[in-house]
């Protein structure tokens, strides 16, 4: 096999509204939010379905009710059968994974076109029944239900909340929130700077949804003739904060009340807490749901092709893939990851931090976003806060304000990069870049496309 030279382009992209976990898309599965995706793209571009050689679609959730839920989407969209498609699960950065998927099956000549991107339903994980068949509750169906009211009654059976489940690292054995506050801790990141940052991009969110700049790559979600959701529906359950931001203040803390003290936060996860003692009186929480991205549901996608293929269709090209960094680290300080991502990415793509016009940075918490700021200017003299200050980072505001539908967030973030530079005459290089539970980050550097 030999790799192709080949020049790899973004086409544009569309994704659903976000909706606020438990909401207006809470009876939207998954499935249908990518297929509402897929045709909104059919629709808003000169692509015909034909063209279409795959689909590679991130998926967290991962249920057995849409096996391979990229080829489900195939299947239910308007897409021809002979499109090949893969389901793909990295977390927070499976939507970013699944568009360098596709480019490296164009690299590999296995195709021209495809369509990544990624879904989430937050509001559908369900409950599970932890336990294994060889115990005769457990057999079938019929002797689940037949032993119901005594089920968790039997030792090695249990039912979780395949969210909680699912949010929290089983090597570290810390839930993401936490990995928020350990970094907050590590990186003397105080909750004033935290709830400062939240509101910011608070205000980002609603002045980039007032102005129409959303409206650019997203399409309603509508279900039986019924529109569910036309516009992100999380900046205006917290349009309040920005009128009264006082509120920010009030928030309770998640690691910091009646049932739960600092002083135990320190004794679970003193080894992941680089550098820093716990002390009486001192040593405060930091970490609230108002400073932290939100459970959400939505789904996301963009064209990846090869140029040739690009401009054989006349499609509408705003970018050009240079290149990406993926990188792992410890799970416990995970929110960090994107540092790492991103240097990897631009020694690869072969210029500096400076070069950023445009970055994407996905806002899994204030604390983590702050700590990148801190590790970034450290490790390697990024000027992440900077770009923050200058708005360059997070123009149209982040995740916190936004919703983070998990999979689709990566390639979100990309949506947002792509369609920044296509406002700005005078953008030439843009970077998204998100962290991930198990201690991933990634990065990927677009060129706008001339």
């Amino acid at each position: 096999m030999k790799a192709r030279d080949v020049r790899i382009v973004l086409c544009g992209g569309i994704r659903t509204p976000i909706g606020h976990f438990a909401k207006s898309l809470a009876s939207v599965s998954p499935e249908h939010l990518m297929t509402i995706a897929i045709n909104g793209l059919l629709a808003k571009t000169t692509l015909y379905p034909h063209a279409v050689d795959g689909v590679m679609v991130g998926w967290v959730g991962q249920g057995s009710h849409a096996p391979n839920i990229a080829r489900i989407s195939v299947l239910m969209s308007h897409l021809p059968e002979k499109a090949h498609a893969v389901t793909l699960q990295a977390n927070c950065v499976s939507g970013m994974e699944a568009i360098s998927s596709a480019a490296r099956h164009i690299v590999m000549g296995e195709g021209d076109l495809y369509i990544a991107g990624g879904t989430e339903s937050m509001s559908s994980f369900p409950y599970a029944i932890r336990g294994d068949r060889s115990m005769k509750e457990l057999r079938s169906l019929d002797t689940v239900k037949a032993n119901w009211s005594s089920l968790l009654e039997h030792e090695g059976i249990g039912v979780v909340d395949c969210i909680e489940e699912g949010l929290n690292d089983p090597v570290k054995n810390l839930n993401m929130a936490a990995t928020a506050e350990v970094c907050a801790q590590m990186y003397s990141i105080d909750r004033k700077a935290q709830d400062a940052y939240a509101l910011e991009t608070y205000k980002r969110a609603l002045e980039a949804e007032e102005s129409g700049f959303y409206a650019t790559h997203s399409i309603p979600v509508e279900e039986h003739g019924k529109r569910l959701l036309e516009k992100d529906e999380y900046p205006y359950l917290r349009e309040s904060l920005v009128k009264k931001p006082e509120m920010l203040s009030k928030a309770p803390l998640i690691f910091e009340n009646s049932a739960f003290s600092m002083k135990q936060f320190y004794e679970l996860y003193a080894e992941h807490i680089l550098g820093k003692q716990y002390i009486e009186g001192q040593t405060k929480a930091s970490v609230t749901l108002f400073n932290s991205c939100a459970r959400s549901d939505g789904a996301a996608a963009v064209i990846v092709a090869s140029e040739k293929r690009a401009r054989e269709l006349n499609l509408e090209i705003l970018a050009e893939i240079v290149d990406w960094g993926y990188w792992g680290n410890n799970p416990a300080h995970m929110g960090v990851a994107p540092v790492f991502a991103t240097a990897e990415a631009l020694q690869r793509a072969g210029i500096g931090f400076d070069d950023l016009d445009v970055i994407e940075l996905h806002e899994a918490f204030a604390a983590t976003c702050l700590s990148i700021f801190k590790v970034g200017r450290e490790k390697y003299g990024h000027h992440w806060e900077s770009k923050w200050k200058d708005g360059k980072l997070n123009a149209h505001g982040g995740s916190i304000p936004l919703g983070h539908p998990l999979a689709a967030t990566g390639t979100r973030i990309i949506l947002n990069a792509l369609y920044q530079m296509k406002n700005k005459p005078s953008a030439r290089y843009a970077l998204a870049a998100a962290c991930a539970a198990g201690g991933l980050g990634g990065a990927m550097i677009l060129k706008k496309y001339t």
